[in-house]
């Protein structure tokens, strides 16, 4: 088993500080990058606190001096202005790993698949996808397996579904399900209710990571994995869930997809939704089946738990 120094891009946000808080638990140290140090009261005092912006390539490099691994788990948030901000973002990740000969952890999604892909998707899996986010969402891979191929970083790949956690962050459940820091009067489900939808914990999705990385000797310059999480069928299970944490009949009620169809023209976060509409009109479920044989077993808490622990984080409950 090993564990070293873990530098962490993203740490404020929901993945970036799932994997850290599993790193520190499984022995790691933990160093994260944020801007506003003072303003990261949320992270764990264990954290060593380096200020710095992601965007500027001297500041990920003089903070990646001497570690082992650069989880690259940061985004812009609110789907803004990806195609200006994720290339240059993973360059100066790929820099620092390249100068320190560190290996990449990086979460993966499922914006990379189009139509074509399939129902049932294992990691070779064809990556045609039809929407801006997913090419972009390609053309990082496609960066990081050719720095692997070339021998100038080591990377590790960790795919799910649909983040959910006790963290705010990019994600439907939190941005789209319910409203943090408020009751759950209603719940917005944004496919058919019939619809199988695969949902990743993300402290479970922390775990995984955290295991993998610790088996740095076992892992080929460049993995990918896929992890299944929760397979809800029907979909429309998510939102049961989340009555039943909360001990009410409230109303769930389809997304107005029509709405956001009307207001996204002057709202850049609204059409970035609008464009991955696709990925809930068909079931999508990753084949975890590399990963089990890996690992054993995937970290999966159990549905009930995870959705409290959820709500209890948003300040729903």
């Amino acid at each position: 088993m090993t564990v070293g120094t873990a530098l962490v891009l993203g740490a404020t946000g929901g993945a970036g500080g799932e994997i850290a808080q599993a790193l520190l638990r499984r022995g790691w140290q933990v160093r994260a990058l944020v801007r506003y140090p003072a303003k990261a009261t949320r992270l764990p005092s264990e954290f060593a606190l380096v200020r710095g912006d992601a965007m500027q390539r001297a500041d990920v490099v003089a903070a990646a001096e001497g570690v082992d691994v650069i989880v690259h788990a940061v985004n812009p948030p609110g789907y803004r202005n990806w195609g200006a901000l994720v290339g240059p973002m993973l360059e100066n990740t790929l820099a620092a790993a390249e100068h320190f000969g560190a290996r990449i952890a990086f979460p993966g999604t499922v914006y990379n698949y189009g139509p074509d892909a399939g129902t049932e998707l294992a990691e070779d899996a064809p990556q045609n996808p039809k929407t801006k986010k997913g090419a972009l969402r390609v053309g990082l891979e496609k960066r990081l397996s050719q720095a692997a191929a070339s021998g100038k970083a080591r990377v590790l790949i960790l795919r799910a579904g649909d983040y959910f956690g006790p963290r705010p962050g990019n994600n439907w459940f939190s941005q789209g399900l319910v409203k943090p820091g408020k009751p759950v009067t209603a719940i917005s489900y944004p496919g058919p209710f019939e619809i199988g939808h695969a949902w990743a914990y993300l402290p479970d999705l922390g775990e995984t990571f955290a295991r993998l990385l610790e088996r740095e000797a076992e892992l080929a310059p460049f993995e990918r994995f896929h992890f299944c999480g929760h397979w809800l069928e029907p979909g429309v299970a998510m939102a049961h869930a989340i009555r039943k944490a909360i001990g009410r009949e409230v109303p769930i009620r389809p997304m107005p997809w029509w709405l956001l169809k009307i207001l996204s023209p002057t709202n850049e976060t609204l059409r970035e939704l609008m464009e991955v509409r696709y990925l809930w009109q068909g079931p999508l479920r990753l084949d975890n089946t590399k990963l089990a044989a890996f690992l054993g077993e995937e970290p999966r808490t159990p549905l009930d738990d995870a959705v409290r622990a959820t709500l209890k984080g948003l300040g729903c409950l």
